[in-house]
């Protein structure tokens, strides 16, 4: 090991033991058990346009937090979660959902900028939440981290038949007697929820790696709604703790590194994953060649 090695090194057992830093840990912990699993629910109801409207309607409760005097976080929360459920009406076809989705963003965005203008406030602090800011988590933005790494995968414990026939075929799911209407609306809600619960740890423009990155990597190893749900639970516990420790390391921020090693375990997976696929059929073709032909 080298001088710098250790000095880096001695830098971030000392760094560990700040308490910004110890509630920062345990916040990203939290949201490695709950929110990929809301990515496994993006990916699989296929709602990509409902995390990037929720970072805006985020934005605006956190305006609207700053106006007020209230909490701009618990804003957030609570004007995500009665958007999450005010589409899920429009969740019956992708479209449908996409379409709403577009308008809800531009409308919030629009909302945001108009309030923080004619009150005056000064919108550094909630642009700055575009950004994250992981060292600011306090004692509400662990609750509610709590609160989803229980409640999250509990739901899908509970409801894991249902939630399995919804995400592969929301007719079947119909059919076979799940209440697919207040389903959809509960995980919207959830999926609202999440995003604004992560804001702060990465930012609205790099909440992806803590949900939806490593679903996708989860969903490459997986071969049923349980082993996707444990793989995605794995990997972004790996991420999360491996990215932060290297972050604290390098000095470097949080979010972007977080980001690009979720990105790096999604792009091995994929390749690994295809690797053994031509593999496969590379070891299949040969045999099924080889086989006599019948008359």
């Amino acid at each position: 090991m080298t001088a710098t090695t250790a000095l880096a090194t001695a830098d971030v057992g000392a760094l560990l033991q700040l308490v910004p830093v110890q509630r920062a840990g345990l916040g990203l912990l939290l949201a490695a058990i709950g929110l990929p699993v809301i990515g496994v629910v993006i990916v699989g109801l296929d709602i990509m346009p409902v995390r990037f409207a929720m970072m805006h309607v985020a934005l605006f409760g956190i305006a609207v937090g700053l106006i007020t005097g209230l909490d701009p976080m618990l804003c957030a929360l609570v004007v995500c979660a009665l958007s999450g459920a005010g589409v899920a009406p429009l969740a019956r076809t992708p479209d449908g959902l996409s379409g709403a989705m577009g308008l809800l963003m531009s409308l919030a965005i629009a909302a945001a900028l108009l309030l923080l203008a004619v009150s005056g406030v000064n919108a550094s602090g909630a642009f700055a939440l575009l950004w994250g800011s992981i060292l600011s988590v306090g004692t509400g933005d662990l609750v509610v981290l709590g609160v989803l790494a229980v409640a999250v995968p509990g739901l899908f414990w509970w409801r894991r038949r249902d939630i399995g026939l919804l995400l592969y075929d929301r007719e079947l799911a119909q059919c076979s007697g799940v209440p697919v209407r207040a389903l959809t609306a509960v995980l919207l809600v959830l999926v609202a929820v999440s995003v604004a619960g992560a804001i702060k740890l990465t930012g609205a423009l790099l909440v992806d790696a803590l949900t939806l990155l490593p679903a996708l990597a989860a969903r490459r190893l997986g071969s049923s709604l349980k082993s996707i749900t444990l793989w995605a639970i794995g990997i972004g516990v790996a991420v999360n703790l491996t990215g932060f420790l290297l972050a604290l390391w390098l000095d470097w921020p949080p979010g972007p590194v977080l980001v690009l090693t979720a990105g790096t375990v999604v792009l091995a997976v994929h390749l690994i994953s295809a690797s053994l696929e031509r593999r496969t059929r590379s070891w299949r073709a040969p045999a099924s060649a080889s086989l006599p032909s019948s008359h």
